[in-house]
């Protein structure tokens, strides 16, 4: 079972690596379009880097299924498992809102971080090791933290989208998606991501009781994700109550995700 995951996992490694340097043509080819030179090579390349993060999506599915098999619970109990969860749900998420948006820039650019994740990971132990009795959850403690995974994963593409959008709106780039487009991306990934990330903490808040006697504690980490998801109730209470669009929220969003990092 080792073996097999060490296939899925540098599996993954080489297919994100390849999204990375396709991603630099397709680049190139919207530049190149725009100038209406070469219309049709971007096409082809936005095929080559969807079917590569469907490789990747189903890479890192078997390496967390094969992980899962070997331990008898969710791979989530150390920081070398959640890194390639969260690049699990970087990569998930990126497909869903590529059929959403069609706009293969935000979604193969959110690779890139997936791939610094499993760069992280790589630097990591992979031993797996028995669970200490406060994780030994493991329905909370899976559910926990795949919620987590995946309010991340929208989280980041909401980043990468935000990023563009300020980009965009200082330069006005022809072939990047329109602003519109983007502020609409970054909205939607934190009504998907706030609520995956409120059930983090009520989940975990219920794990805490169970297994220390006490809610919350105040930890760091407990102390960082209150801190995330206020920041980002922030940005819905901004945008929904106060009418902030476009750079300001942007930029919050931006911060909001060096909260989650």
């Amino acid at each position: 079972m080792e073996a097999m995951q060490a296939i899925f996992f540098w599996g993954a490694m080489i297919s994100l690596g390849l999204i990375a340097v396709f991603l630099v043509a397709f680049t190139l080819s919207l530049r190149r379009s725009s100038n209406n030179k070469h219309p049709g090579r971007g096409t082809l390349l936005q095929q080559l880097l969807l079917v590569l993060m469907v490789v990747t999506f189903v890479l890192l599915s078997g390496f967390i299924t094969a992980r899962w098999i070997e331990t008898g619970h969710g791979p989530f109990s150390s920081m070398y498992e959640f890194a390639v969860a969260f690049a699990w749900g970087i990569i998930g998420l990126g497909l869903l809102y590529w059929l959403r948006y069609r706009v293969m820039l935000v979604s193969a650019a959110s690779s890139l971080i997936a791939l610094a994740l499993m760069g992280f990971a790589s630097s990591l132990s992979s031993q797996a090791s028995e669970l200490v009795p406060a994780l030994q959850q493991s329905f909370l403690l899976s559910t926990h933290v795949a919620a987590a995974a995946l309010a991340y994963g929208s989280f980041a593409i909401g980043f990468v989208a935000a990023v563009l959008f300020l980009v965009q709106r200082r330069k006005t780039i022809s072939w990047l998606p329109t602003p519109e487009t983007l502020d609409r991306i970054s909205y939607h990934t934190v009504i998907i991501g706030f609520p995956l990330l409120t059930l983090v903490l009520i989940l975990g808040a219920i794990w805490a009781e169970i297994s220390w006697g006490s809610y919350w504690s105040w930890d760091p980490k407990e102390t960082a994700a209150l801190v995330t998801w206020f920041f980002y109730a922030g940005y819905l209470h901004t945008r929904m109550l106060k009418g902030w669009q476009g750079s300001r929220s942007a930029v919050l969003l931006v911060i909001a995700f060096f909260t989650v990092i």
